[in-house]
């Protein structure tokens, strides 16, 4: 009697237009092992109302605004809950960390001079920050965003900006919110700036030629941290696990150098 094969353990992906993709982040979760359940709620694809049957969840990002009062937007956020509730690994992206900051109560809002954050950017991880995996967290990131969030109550801060002060927070064991995009690839960072051009212009944005220079001198890191981090995200949601923290200045053992 033949016995049917284990599927693989399956990711949900929540993507916001019909032509986002899931970038690095959907590689490498392939790679590690795991299948892509990709939704789009914006375009009626309902929700699961338990995630028993999957491993995690990853909501990324889009142009719209966590602010805005479609009904999808307002559903996609308080759903945010049954992961929360589930205990399950939680990860949201630019609108995706919006979303779970106004889930959690906290405001979302534009800076108040106007300025946005539209390529490569330094932030500043915290020790919390450096201690999520064995690599050290990114100190410059690609960004593409006017709006933030402010620090939720009872998170725990893993990086800050300058223009946009919450970057990176985690809330109890599994939830994590990025302002900035782990997930780009070059095609990606390419298409942005083609498509919405316009927020090249706005002010505090990056120029384009400052975009591709950043890709190239700071990518290898980002993506080596990237594995590691989800790595530990979604594996780590059953076991135990004692934090890397590095003291200030002290690399990892597998840290990449950024040049």
């Amino acid at each position: 009697m033949a016995v049917a094969e284990k599927s693989d353990p399956r990711v949900l992906v929540i993507l916001h237009q019909h032509c986002s993709s899931p970038g690095r982040i959907g590689r490498i979760l392939c790679d590690l092992g795991y299948s892509l359940d990709i939704r789009r709620p914006r375009f009626d694809d309902p929700l699961p109302k338990t995630l028993a049957d999957h491993a995690g969840v990853v909501v990324f990002g889009g142009p719209m605004s966590a602010n805005d009062e479609e009904d999808w937007i307002c559903r996609e956020i308080d759903w945010i809950g049954v992961p929360l509730k589930e205990g399950k690994p939680f990860l949201g992206i630019c609108l995706g960390a919006q979303m779970l900051a106004r889930h959690l109560g906290h405001r979302v809002c534009p800076h108040p001079q106007g300025r946005v954050e539209v390529g490569y950017y330094p932030i500043d991880p915290t020790e919390h920050g450096h201690g999520l995996c064995d690599h050290r967290f990114p100190d410059r990131v690609y960004q593409w965003h006017r709006e933030g969030f402010d620090l939720p109550s009872g998170a725990t801060l893993l990086a800050s900006g300058h223009d946009f002060e919450a970057q990176a927070f985690r809330y109890g064991p599994e939830a994590f919110g990025f302002q900035f995009h782990p997930e780009v690839t070059l095609p990606m960072i390419c298409r942005w700036s083609a498509r919405s051009s316009e927020r090249l212009n706005f002010p505090g944005a990056r120029p384009l030629h400052r975009h591709l220079e950043g890709w190239l001198r700071h990518d290898r890191a980002i993506s080596r941290w990237s594995t590691a981090f989800l790595r530990s995200w979604v594996e780590g949601a059953q076991t135990a696990r004692r934090p890397h923290v590095f003291a200030p200045g002290q690399a990892g053992p597998n840290a990449a150098a950024v040049s």
